[in-house]
């Protein structure tokens, strides 16, 4: 089941219609358009950015893990993988991957989550669900707490062991590597870089990733 896929990308700096450094412990959308390419640097390695993928124009559809991992027969993504929606809508691929696997089973820390896997007073620390439901209260009545399902941790490793379950190991990544996802059709990308203190896997360190887009 441990996808290496490695591709480098030949898209150039110079090109990108749009570039951002997003901090650890933020969140952040953007509307992909269907040929656009959208890149995720982990500028220091093994930090981890929680994703989730909506159809833009059918908000309600949103990226579903488990129909991703059925169509592709894998729990971990790399280059050549189609992640797809709650329909069937093909709504991203993955071009380029310098990172070689991506998590799609460990899901996005929570106040309630940080309890059970580290301890009680952790609960108010800041976490992934509550910036996705920040980011998400910008479009008004149109997203609620439904609309957050199984997310994609990107540059996370979450080995799944013989017995079924799932471990958080340290990462695969290292500094500047990267994935490309190209937009099938128009997509809306929500990504929170996690702010979590407790995991080992980025040394206690969250850090900032960077964010490009081209046209192509």
């Amino acid at each position: 089941m441990a996808v290496l896929n490695h591709a480098v990308s030949k898209r150039k700096m110079e090109d990108t219609v749009y570039t951002k450094t997003l901090p650890a412990g933020e969140g952040w959308t953007y509307i992909l358009e269907p040929g656009q390419v959208l890149r995720i640097v982990d500028l220091k390695g093994n930090q981890a950015a929680d994703t989730l993928f909506y159809n833009a124009d059918h908000p309600s559809d949103h990226y579903s893990a488990v129909n991703t991992i059925q169509r592709q027969g894998n729990v971990y993504l790399s280059t050549g993988s189609v992640l797809v929606s709650e329909s069937g809508k093909e709504l991203v691929k993955i071009v380029a991957d310098t990172c070689g696997r991506h998590d799609t089973l460990g899901g996005a820390c929570s106040a309630q989550s940080n309890t059970v896997r580290y301890s009680h007073d952790t609960q108010h620390m800041h976490n992934c669900r509550d910036t996705f439901m920040l980011q998400l209260s910008k479009y008004g009545s149109d997203f609620t707490k439904r609309d957050l399902a199984p997310n994609v941790n990107f540059f996370m490793n979450v080995p799944v062991t013989p017995e079924g379950g799932l471990t958080f190991e340290d990462g695969v990544s290292s500094p500047g590597y990267y994935v490309e996802l190209q937009a099938i059709s128009r997509t809306m990308v929500l990504i929170s870089n996690c702010p979590q203190l407790n995991n080992p896997c980025n040394a206690f360190n969250p850090t900032p990733i960077q964010l490009l887009v081209w046209n192509q």
